[in-house]
Order: C-alpha cells, then structure tokens, then sequence
C-alpha cells in the first residue's frame, strides 16, 4: 500500500465553515499500516469547544433547523446519504487510509449501512409518536409534545469511524438538534468530510459542527460544557465514567454505548459449520475491533474438540495482507501500541498455562511497519475467571471454553460487568428462545453474531452503557416530553381555587 495523494490538511468545521484550531496547532493522521502521514487536523482548544457550542446554540434558538418542518429535515438527511453514496469509493479509501483496516469492510459493509441508517431517519423525522389527545381531566385537553433537546455533544469512536458518527448525527438531526461532533483523534478525516457534505446536502450553518483534537482538553470540554444539553459518548466503559462525571455538572443527559465482552454459546445440537463459521467472522470483524465482536464462546463438551478443529482451520485461512488488496481478510490493528496490548493479553494467557491453538503473535510483512498485524488467534484451556476471558481485549482473539449444562453457559455468559451483545446457536427452539430470554445482553442473537438494522435498537446493559442507537427508540433519545393542557371552559372560578382562597363550595 503506498499514499501517492499529496498530504492534505483538513480544518475542522464550525458555523458552516472550516476553522483552524485557535492555537494554530495541527495533529498528524498517519497509516497504521505504513507510517506514513495521511493528513493534519487542527489541534482543537477549549476555545474551539466554544465557538462550535455558541455556533449550536445560535443555530438552535434561531430556529433554522429545530423549527423547521419535518418532511424538509427528511430531505436533507436524505440528500446527504446520497452524497455518501455517490462518494462512497473514496469515503472508504480514506476510512482505510486512517484505520488500517481491509478496504471491502469499509466500502461494502460500512459505507451501504451508513447510507441506509441515514435513510432510515430520513423518514423516521416524520413519524414522532406521542400519547394521544384526550381529556383526563373533564376539563383539559392535554396532549404530548416531543422536542429536540437543543445543542447534543458527541463523542465518536475510531473502529468504525465514518459509520459511528453517522450513527450519532442521524437521530439527533432528525430529532431537530443541533450538534457539537469530536471524532476521534487517530481517524477525523471521513467525519470532517461528512461535515462539509452535510452541508452541501442544505443543512444550515451552525446545526452541524466537528472540533477535532484529543480527546483532553476537546472531548471533556463537550462534557463538561455549561451549555451543552446532552452527549453522548461511544468509546470505552472507563471513558464513559468520566463523560458521566463531567455531565453532572449541570445535569445534562448522558447516552452511553461503551465496551463489550460478548459470549457465543454453542450448544451441541448447534449446526458446527455455521457455528464455527458464526464465531469466526464474529470475532475477527474489524480486526476484533468491535465492541460486539464475539469474543469469549462456551462450547457444550460433546461439540468442544470439533469445533474447536475447525475454527483452528478457518482461523488460519484469513489472509492478512495489503488493506486495500481485494484479497485481504484482515488488514492491521489500530496502531502499534494497540498490537502490543493485544499481545499482552495473549502472552499473559500463555503463561499463566492457556493452550494458544493458533495465532498469538504480531505479524510482519514487507512493505508495511513492523508489528502492524495481529494473526488471528484461538486460545483454550483457561479459567473462567482468567483476565482474558473477563477483560476488553479488542483484537482477533478468541477464548473456547466448556460447558456442560444450559444453565451452566448461561451463568458463565453472564458473569460480566459489560452486557452487550451476545449470540446462541442451537437448532432447538425452546432452547434458542429459553436461553436468549436469560442472557443479560441488549443484542442476542440466535444462529448468528453481529447482524443488526437500522429498525432496531442497538445498545447495552450494566458497564456497556445505556441509551439505544438506530430505530426509532433512538430518535426518542434525542428528544424531550413535555405535556401541554388546555383548559377547555374559559371560566375564570375553577373548583379547586377554594384551596388558595375562598370556602369550599356548598355540596363541593
């Protein structure tokens, strides 16, 4: 892979325009694969967080998105997912440049899903649901209003950099809000690039704004901001505790989609083929980096040698190579440091007497800095409790443990601060839906792992979050109930007046 495009730099993007960072300083965006500098982004300040914030909330009150018609808010969200689609090609190329990761997930899973979420709020601006209007009290109609919250500060991962930022800007736009966006500080390139389509697409200046930079001072000033009204934060559990004491502050709501442990259970009636094939592409997606990847799976113990035989064989033949070689499966890890925390876990694993069945280690290849790679990896014969079993790891590692009862796996599945996602796979009906009703996750999924859609809630339980992503529960997130009741008489005496003033009325 070589970067023949001369090195660009990219502003960040306030008020409808784009903005150099108010201390003139730039980050560099370079290839994990290669090294080599991709693009700079404007080092943003807390004073960026504040032009963005005074750029939001001008373009909130005025009124130039929040009050405008929701068939028209549709329309332009819809123009924009087609400007995703028409750009799609290079949209993916840079999501590749910044990320390391294989070019056919970007263009042919990523950018299609983001063009189709896109589309999916489209209309979903138009169908807000309330209470209906009726008359509780005798006297009053009353009635339910759902509005946008005001100026939403978001917070978007580097795994799925253009796709999560989607995510986030969907339901808040077509909720009416206007919103501040930090990307993250490794991959900004797609999500400033989205910014000025948006705009293009007709959105009004100052609806949509992205300040780039680290996360501190950038991402905990959105938090922290006095006059931001929500944020929402997809990332890691720990970030998300301090996105949660930032916000209490001036008690702005918090949506949190955080970390993952997510377990597959195989039972041994399970069809092995689609199991072993299910774990396999559920664990190393994205490299592993997903927080749905699949990344611990109890086995009933008939089925255990097997399965674990052919998912040591499909684990092998995952090509690592060039991201953009239409023949490769798995492109590099985020970052140096990240192949190394990976490694970590795996090492830590070996020695405390874990089976390594294949993989375990870094991987060099020509033309491409050293360690860029992880091969995917099996590990066997640990504890339940083991730190590779109970921790995030985020690579193309996957632990196979043992179970022998129903109740056992789900215990096991279970026994996890975070809750997710997870997966079982069986060909038993009362199974599948016995033990999907008892897995503590907000995704499960019988017969496969990782699918979702744009018309269903996406978001955890416990230590992975709370708050839904995609449908229309997500829309609701970003909105505000308020009731509103009309008096219907006209009279000036009303019955309980005599409460404050007067007697109670004769037979009253």
């Amino acid at each position: 892979m070589t970067i023949q495009a001369q090195v660009a730099e990219f502003p960040m993007f306030v008020d409808g325009r784009p903005r150099e960072a108010s201390s003139g300083g730039w980050l560099e965006v370079r290839s994990p694969a290669t090294g080599e500098l991709v693009g700079r982004v404007p080092a943003g300040t807390v004073d960026d967080v504040d032009a963005a914030v005074v750029a939001a909330r001008r373009a909130f009150e005025a009124g130039v998105w929040s009050r405008t018609p929701p068939a028209e808010r549709a329309a332009v969200l819809w123009r924009l997912a087609d400007r995703i689609e028409a750009e799609a090609d290079e949209l993916a190329r840079l999501e590749t440049l910044q990320t390391g990761t294989a070019y056919k997930l970007r263009r042919d899973s990523d950018l299609p899903f983001a063009v189709d979420n896109l589309r999916f709020f489209a209309g979903a601006a138009r169908i807000l649901e309330g209470k209906g209007a009726t008359e509780y009290t005798g006297s009053h109609t009353s009635f339910v209003r759902r509005e946008p919250i005001g100026v939403v500060g978001q917070v978007a991962p580097w795994n799925y950099p253009l796709w999560m930022a989607v995510w986030k800007i969907g339901p808040a736009l077509a909720a009416g809000n206007s919103v501040v966006l930090k990307p993250a500080s490794a991959t900004p390139l797609t999500t400033l690039r989205l910014a000025a389509l948006a705009r293009d697409a007709g959105l009004p200046d100052g609806v949509l704004n992205v300040v780039t930079g680290r996360g501190d001072p950038v991402g905990t000033a959105i938090a922290r901001h006095p006059d931001v009204d929500m944020v929402s934060l997809t990332g890691d559990t720990e970030t998300g505790k301090a996105v949660m004491a930032a916000a209490a502050a001036n008690l702005k709501r918090v949506h949190l989609e955080l970390g993952g442990k997510a377990p597959l259970l195989v039972f041994a009636d399970a069809d092995l083929e689609a199991a072993a094939r299910g774990a396999t592409a559920g664990a190393l997606i994205n490299g592993g980096q997903d927080c749905t990847a699949a990344t611990r799976c109890y086995v009933e113990r008939p089925l255990l040698r097997p399965f674990v035989d052919r998912l040591r064989q499909l684990f092998e033949a995952v090509r690592i190579g060039d991201p953009f070689a239409p023949t490769t499966d798995l492109g590099t890890l985020i970052s140096q440091s990240h192949v190394e925390r990976v490694h970590g876990f795996v090492e830590r694993a070996r020695a405390a007497g874990a089976t390594i069945v294949t993989g375990g280690e870094p991987v060099s290849l020509p033309g491409f800095l050293p360690n860029a790679f992880y091969r995917p990896t099996v590990v066997t014969d640990v504890d339940p409790a083991a730190e590779i079993v109970c921790r995030e790891v985020f690579g193309p590692v996957l632990v196979v443990l043992p179970f022998d009862t129903a109740d056992e796996a789900i215990r096991l599945a279970n026994a996890t601060r975070y809750g997710l996602a997870a997966s079982v796979w069986t060909t038993n009906v009362f199974t599948a839906f016995n033990v999907a009703r008892a897995l503590n996750f907000g995704h499960v999924l019988v017969n496969d792992h990782l699918m979702i859609a744009s018309e269903m809630p996406h978001g955890g339980f416990r230590e992975s979050g709370f708050g839904k992503d995609m449908s229309l529960y997500a829309l609701e997130e970003y909105t505000q109930i308020k009731h509103v009741m009309v008096e219907l008489t006209g009279a000036a005496e009303k019955g309980w007046h005599y409460t404050i003033f007067g007697e109670k009325p004769a037979g009253g």
